[in-house]
């Protein structure tokens, strides 16, 4: 396994692997590697000649400098997993490689950006879809590899894959979760171990709306209230909030469908927040 870290070199290797008709699988991380990461690692693996994995705290994705300055790093430890799952290269540029100085373009994808986490977190779509085009015209993989837990982050990086023109596949893999049923994140490291223990009440309410939509309710605003309503029985939950929208479009629905629905969260415990989300009516 090799270690990168300039953009040059990036892109002159992976036009090398595309001429000996190598395919490229690509995992986005910002480090702090957790299961859920390696369960990407392990399907890129599993599809792809070469495995590549981008280790880089994007900075243009912070609205506050506390939290980007307070983000884990620690590539030593990322690396050494890696190495157990057969990654054939890290990208880990410094910032000064991803934007150099003067730099002043951004790419804003409309409308899926400002509802959901766009609402509560302005701008942070902006950076991820301007990283995001960096690292792709950087590499120019086969297959990137998201996460379903962010699931409106998967609605944009495909938003801008069709319209920007990559000849790039997006896979989503399921969410990972703990034992509890909390999902992976870096972010829960930063849990009390008691709102570790007490955040898996965000699970239950959605396996709890799931059912009732398995049952028949088709009430969009009901299966939310569903939702809200179990995780206020937590007193140490704080909602941030729970909606119901299509799932391609991010749109709100009144209405469970034909199409897929995302009924999406954001709870803090604490001083620290989190997402998690589940899809009704997803066609295999």
């Amino acid at each position: 396994m090799e270690i990168i870290n300039r953009r040059a070199r990036m892109s002159s290797l992976t036009r090398k692997l595309r001429r000996e008709n190598k395919t490229i699988g690509f995992v986005p991380t910002m480090g702090a590697l957790h299961v859920g990461h390696l369960s990407l690692v392990e399907e890129a693996r599993q599809m792809c000649d070469i495995v590549i994995v981008s280790i880089f705290v994007n900075p243009a994705q912070f609205n506050e400098a506390t939290d980007f300055a307070k983000y884990p790093r620690d590539l030593t430890a990322d690396a050494e997993l890696l190495t157990e799952y057969q990654v054939d290269y890290i990208f880990a540029p410094e910032e000064q490689e991803i934007y150099g100085e003067n730099f002043s373009t951004y790419v804003y994808v409309e409308n899926l950006t400002e509802t959901l986490e766009g609402a509560s977190r302005p701008g942070h779509f902006r950076g991820v879809a301007t990283v995001v085009t960096i690292l792709f015209n950087t590499m120019r993989p086969d297959y990137a590899f998201f996460g379903q837990k962010d699931a409106q982050q998967v609605a944009v990086i495909k938003r801008l894959t069709k319209d920007l023109g990559f000849d790039t596949e997006i896979i989503v893999g399921r969410t990972v979760r703990e034992e509890s049923g909390l999902a992976m994140s870096s972010r829960n490291a930063r849990l009390s171990p008691e709102d570790r223990q007490k955040a898996s009440i965000i699970y239950q309410a959605l396996r709890k709306a799931k059912i009732a939509a398995k049952e028949g309710e088709r009430n969009a605003a009901r299966l939310a209230e569903i939702v809200r309503e179990k995780i206020a029985s937590e007193p140490l939950a704080q909602i941030d909030y729970v909606t119901i929208v299509d799932e391609q479009t991010l749109e709100p629905i009144e209405k469970i469908g034909e199409n897929a629905a995302l009924i999406a969260v954001a709870v803090r415990f604490g001083n620290t927040r989190l997402i998690d989300n589940t899809v009704i009516n997803r066609k295999l």
